[in-house]
């Protein structure tokens, strides 16, 4: 993997991907010796994404410098975001970011120059997520001969639009289930046409499920809808309960990137197809493999492991 930032899934092929993967499956048995500094820059609120990259690179050897809240820094005094990453760059040896605004990441990357990784930028990309998702898909499942249902928010959703992206890289199927007003961006949609998938859009999941290997179920984030009468409308409309599932193959793979709301009913969580807290621990040795090559490719591929 030869990329300075980490920015879109659309960056990474098929050997990027498996590269990552491969790492992270080992790292946790072997990890490399990294005296490096992270800077973490969230602009918004997040638990999973910068727990974990704050855990990875600690594991890795090195530490962690954290913006802190927005209110705290000096954003809030009308600093902007290229000042910010400028000045961050300056303290650590590579940076993650997450900005409510789609674009904020290619943007921050070109004023700076150690890796950037973006860590979800509004409802745009969120490609760690997405490796983190295809290495629990590829734990449970394998990553080839798939069907895989994208299930919610598909408008919205940072985490479906760079998944669908990634598994264009695979043998993989792939239905969108949603309601109409929360189906896939023209834009994406075009994209993956591009890339030579199949969208196939569906308003009911009843139908679809047999069918299904993986089933990816996202929240319906009220946080990103410009009308809150327009979330009040669909909020609710699909949830998993034990009872949807028995219509479901037995070793169908649950996955949700989490945070919930009740769109997957806590009943779930002990039957066998419920992987989505597996599939947010797992997010620690990918990361540390992300970082770990990111940050070799920086220093010109001395130490650490071999991307």
């Amino acid at each position: 993997m030869r990329h300075d930032h980490l920015i879109t899934a659309t960056q990474l092929s098929r050997d990027d991907i498996e590269t990552v993967l491969d790492r992270a499956a080992e790292i946790a048995d072997d990890p490399p010796e990294r005296d490096a500094v992270l800077g973490l820059l969230f602009f918004e609120p997040s638990t999973r994404t910068k727990m974990s990259f704050d855990a990875a690179m600690k594991r890795l050897g090195g530490t962690t410098v954290d913006m802190g809240s927005v209110d705290s820094s000096s954003v809030k005094k009308g600093e902007t975001l290229a000042d910010t990453v400028r000045v961050v760059e300056g303290y650590a040896d590579a940076l993650v970011l997450r900005h409510p605004s789609e674009g904020a990441a290619e943007m921050a990357s070109r004023f700076v120059d150690v890796p950037l990784v973006n860590a979800g930028d509004g409802a745009g990309q969120h490609p760690s997520q997405t490796l983190l998702d295809l290495y629990t898909i590829r734990e449970n499942a394998g990553l080839d001969d798939l069907t895989v249902g994208i299930m919610g928010d598909l408008k919205y959703g940072r985490t479906v639009h760079s998944l669908a992206s990634a598994l264009t890289n695979f043998d993989a199927r792939q239905h969108f289930i949603s309601p109409e007003s929360l189906q896939l961006p023209r834009s994406v949609r075009f994209d993956l046409h591009q890339e030579g998938a199949q969208v196939r859009e569906h308003t009911d999941l009843e139908a679809i499920l047999p069918e299904l290997d993986v089933l990816y179920v996202t929240r319906i984030q009220r946080e990103r809808f410009p009308d809150d009468n327009e979330y009040r409308a669909v909020a609710g409309q699909y949830r998993i309960t034990p009872e949807t599932l028995e219509a479901a193959k037995e070793d169908l793979v649950l996955m949700h990137p989490l945070p919930r709301v009740d769109e997957i009913a806590p009943e779930v969580d002990d039957l066998p197809q419920a992987t989505y807290f597996e599939q947010a621990h797992n997010g620690v040795p990918v990361r540390m493999a992300l970082l770990d090559m990111l940050l070799e490719n920086a220093d010109g591929g001395t130490g650490g492991a071999s991307p």
